[in-house]
């Protein structure tokens, strides 16, 4: 049997080092990575004038299609006391006594001025104006994507724009992209805009963009997902899911996987992560330096690769662990060669080294003085 575990831990020390590494060392991956982020970013769009800004917080300006209600109140029974009428293509209300008037482009408050004024003093004394929107003339449009109810909205009079339409929609969904949003005009299909409508001139370029006109179709572009796989040698391997924007060191996901395998010494780890050029990058972590604070303990990214891969000295500990070793806890439904407890009570092979004097101190003696492994095995009822 001695000959055949031999040949086996020669086998597996063989195979743990007969790869060639590829992997990059922790401070040359940092280097890397700084050169990716000084990299020139891509030129800001020029701001949008300030009228077209203002202009979009503007309270409503009636125009076309709009339908207002005018209530008069005075000392002239010959103007009707309500009325409701339609602006017209041209911008115009038709009023009894006065005829046409010109609306477009004016707040409710200004309509009610100018709507006495052409009555007061050629047509009555004195009067009194309310007028109030009946209803507005619509943009429909469509939202999809990551928003809280996609499909068609409605929108008024000076806010034909994306912003408004995402609002409209409902606003950003929960793990959404941060503001990343697509626009495609149903009559000039090839032209597409894509702006960041969180980076504050890409905002005011959505603001001076045309207005927005019925089949126009807006995306908000989903988050990609902010997943980290973690496996190995840790106790929990699996993807960890982390809401957008939330970062992650490399202890806390080894910590979040339920930490490292404790029945052998795992010391080196590899990160394996995909570089904006699109090459994956293989990063050789020392655990032990991360650990004490030696190495960087960088954040991880979106889609990162972190493994505690097996090592020569891991594969000889695993291997000592299932052939020969019965430790606390362990389930007695595993198969083993042979009991820890009886493979430390071999007087033939292991006395007459470890007593000075030929005999009376074995293995149980020097490594289990507290009788761990004969209580496990008392509780299991293994024969001792």
């Amino acid at each position: 049997m001695a000959c055949t575990v031999a040949g086996l831990l020669t086998i597996v020390v063989w195979v743990a080092g007969c790869a060639p590494d590829t992997r990059i060392s922790l401070d040359e991956f940092i280097e890397l990575q700084r050169q990716f982020d000084q990299t020139t970013p891509p030129e800001e769009p020029p701001p949008a004038p300030p009228e077209v800004i203002d202009l979009a917080w503007q309270p409503y300006r009636v125009g076309p299609g709009d339908s207002l209600v005018i209530t008069n109140s005075g000392l002239n029974a010959a103007v009707v006391p309500q009325i409701e009428v339609l602006v017209d293509r041209n911008g115009e209300i038709d009023l009894p006594l006065v005829g046409k008037l010109k609306v477009e482009g004016m707040e409710v408050e200004d309509i009610e001025d100018a709507v006495k004024a052409a009555h007061v003093p050629s047509k009555v004394r004195d009067l009194s104006v309310r007028v109030a929107v009946a209803s507005y003339d619509t943009t429909n449009v469509t939202v999809v994507g990551a928003v809280a109810e996609p499909g068609f909205v409605p929108l008024l009079r000076g806010q034909r724009n994306m912003l408004f339409a995402i609002l409209a929609a409902g606003g950003v969904a929960h793990g959404a992209s941060a503001g990343l949003v697509n626009l495609r005009r149903l009559r000039q299909p090839g032209e597409e805009v894509e702006l960041n409508l969180l980076d504050p001139y890409e905002l005011q370029a959505a603001l001076a963009l045309d207005p927005l006109e019925d089949g126009d179709i807006i995306t908000v572009e989903a988050a990609p997902s902010n997943m980290i796989y973690v496996g190995g040698l840790v106790n929990g391997p699996s993807p960890q899911s982390y809401p957008p924007g939330t970062q992650v060191n490399i202890l806390q996901a080894i910590a979040a996987a339920g930490g490292l395998r404790t029945d052998i010494t795992p010391r080196e780890g590899t990160l394996i992560r995909r570089m904006p050029d699109g090459e994956d990058v293989r990063v050789k972590l020392n655990l032990n330096r991360l650990g004490l604070c030696q190495d960087e303990n960088i954040m991880l990214a979106a889609g990162d690769i972190l493994w505690v891969p097996h090592t020569w000295e891991t594969r000889v500990q695993d291997f000592i662990n299932r052939n020969f070793f019965l430790r606390a806890g362990v389930s007695a439904n595993v198969s083993y060669n042979v009991t820890g407890m009886e493979y430390l009570n071999r007087q033939a092979q292991q006395g007459s080294r470890l007593s000075a004097g030929g005999g009376g101190v074995n293995l149980q003696d020097t490594f289990d003085p507290f009788g761990f492994l004969s209580r496990n095995a008392a509780l299991q009822n293994l024969p001792q």
